[in-house]
């Protein structure tokens, strides 16, 4: 019997050495003359054990890792292909602790299939959720997806059934569905995580979206840096085609929606809805005053859903399990699971899929593990280059949309972010500052000129050139710009400021205090 050997051909897994591990497996297996083959799987997301190599026994799947192409041998003579022992074994996957507190509904295949094969998507119960689509009415669909609760998982938290019936509602020859797949933020990775680990789930998901608002075409738009999810994306998005789950007829109903790949050029403000249409229209990224809403007037004037890959990645599992089912987990106006990705100074990185109401003290010292240089945790940073920076003070806040905004912070992409106790908070603030000035469209005068203006300020700081001045000025920046921006860009940029400046005081003073404090 074929033994079936899973390597992840993540992006995250290829930059810790798995194509490696795989050409060795390979090379290893035909010398030896094995019966076995290797499938080149997704990542469980646990990469602080990437490159995770599992093997199919007749007991279940064993695990090992992390591995690296010198140790492949080894491994083999310890009888690998039967889940022999070895330093490297971790036994069963879903049982490493990490993995085990988990409740994995987007991601519940995630590791586990071949990314682009839609007969094993099928078989771990993909599909359902479109078949069901299928028998309701476009309505039925949108108060399913209102009923469930989800809200998008992109930064706003705007409620996924309200913008759906908007565009079910709007008049126009044409629809269209979106997906912002353009993840920019630092510390993200569950968008990519997911288009290279279960394309055919983002698939799905666009689909009933297309059913459910009268919308034929769909567009995934893309970040430049993420080659490997565009392979993985177009491969699923063929064989879906062929296999009559995109096209004319659906599944052969009377329903027609098509979909493709669209590659952007890297600007982190085509993240913003408008400056993503003005992008994938051919234009210069830059943001779009709004009224007229995309869900009005969106792609090529039409409207539009603009969801972003976690968002549509859900819609199937409430298709399938029901509103009610996916309303069970959470809290509060949270509805559903968030896949929480642990990144920076923190022992046990990767992505930790739960339902919202975990405090941010379980996720970093429990999860996480508390910081990889053993030091303590000073600061974490939630929801990617402009989120807030939150103390040890604020390790109770659990992870809530409303919770957060309590406290001035956002959720976002849900990235943290964790810095031990050797950060500068005044160079964290000053890099918030720079990040927006490089990255700003241009378009407002607030964004434009008060991040250059916020870093001359903060650097003047530094300088301790009237450093009770230059903190009255920056604040009155933050004001101006939270207020006065055109869009989430220069309007959020105020919250690592701001943040820094409220929770870690003591990191502006001028030089000579702070030597003292230390």
């Amino acid at each position: 019997m074929t033994v079936t050997i899973y390597v992840p051909r993540d992006s995250g897994s290829l930059a810790l050495g798995a194509d490696k591990v795989a050409k060795a497996l390979a090379a290893e297996i035909a010398k030896r003359r094995l019966d076995a083959r290797i499938v080149r799987n997704g990542s469980r997301g646990m990469y602080w054990l990437e490159p995770m190599v599992e093997v199919a026994t007749s007991a279940g799947r064993v695990a090992y890792g992390p591995v690296q192409a010198k140790d492949v041998g080894a491994l083999l003579d310890a009888g690998l292909l039967d889940g022999g022992n070895h330093a490297l074994a971790l036994g069963d996957p879903e049982k490493i602790p990490f993995f085990a507190r988990q409740q994995r509904l987007t991601f519940a295949r995630c590791g586990i299939t071949d990314p682009v094969s839609l007969e094993d998507y099928e078989a771990h119960g993909g599909l359902r959720g479109l078949r069901n689509a299928l028998k309701l009415t476009p309505a039925e669909i949108v108060k399913q997806v209102t009923d469930s609760g989800l809200r998008g998982r992109g930064g706003a938290g705007f409620p996924t059934g309200i913008k759906w019936n908007t565009v079910l509602e709007a008049q126009g020859e044409r629809k269209y569905i979106v997906c912002n797949a353009d993840e920019g933020d630092s510390g993200t990775f569950s968008d990519r995580m997911v288009m290279e680990g279960d394309p055919f789930v983002l698939i799905e998901g666009m689909a009933i979206a297309g059913i459910a608002t009268g919308a034929t075409k769909g567009y995934i738009y893309l970040r430049s840096e993420y080659p490997h999810a565009s392979i993985a994306l177009r491969e699923a998005i063929d064989a879906a085609r062929k296999a009559g789950v995109l096209g004319q007829r659906i599944l052969g109903s009377d329903h027609a929606f098509d979909m493709e790949v669209r590659i952007g050029a890297g600007a982190y403000v085509c993240g913003e809805e408008t400056a993503l249409l003005d992008s994938l229209e051919g234009k210069r990224g830059q943001v779009r005053a709004k009224p007229p809403l995309p869900a009005h007037k969106g792609l090529f004037g039409k409207p539009t859903v603009i969801n972003n890959v976690i968002s549509l990645a859900s819609v199937p599992i409430i298709m399938d399990k029901g509103a009610e089912f996916y309303r069970d987990f959470g809290m509060g106006r949270s509805r559903g699971t968030i896949p929480i990705q642990l990144t920076g100074n923190v022992r046990h990185g990767g992505l930790f899929e739960a339902a919202f109401g975990m405090t941010l003290g379980e996720l970093v010292d429990d999860i996480g593990g508390g910081t990889a240089t053993g030091r303590a945790v000073r600061a974490v940073q939630v929801g990617g280059p402009l989120g807030a920076y939150f103390p040890r003070a604020l390790f109770d806040t659990p992870f809530d949309y409303e919770a957060f905004a309590a406290r001035d912070g956002l959720i976002g992409h849900a990235g943290i972010v964790v810095f031990d106790d050797s950060v500068d908070m005044l160079k964290q603030a000053r890099f918030a500052m720079e990040f927006c000035a490089i990255e700003s469209c241009g378009k407002c005068t607030p964004c434009r000129i008060g991040s250059t203006r916020g870093v001359e300020t903060l650097d003047r700081l530094a300088a301790n050139i009237e450093p009770e001045k230059q903190v009255e000025l920056v604040t009155d920046l933050c004001n101006t710009m939270k207020f006065g921006s055109l869009c989430a860009l220069g309007g959020f940029t105020p919250y690592p400021v701001m943040s820094a400046l409220t929770h870690f005081p003591e990191d502006f003073r001028p030089q000579p205090m702070r030597e003292a404090a230390e």
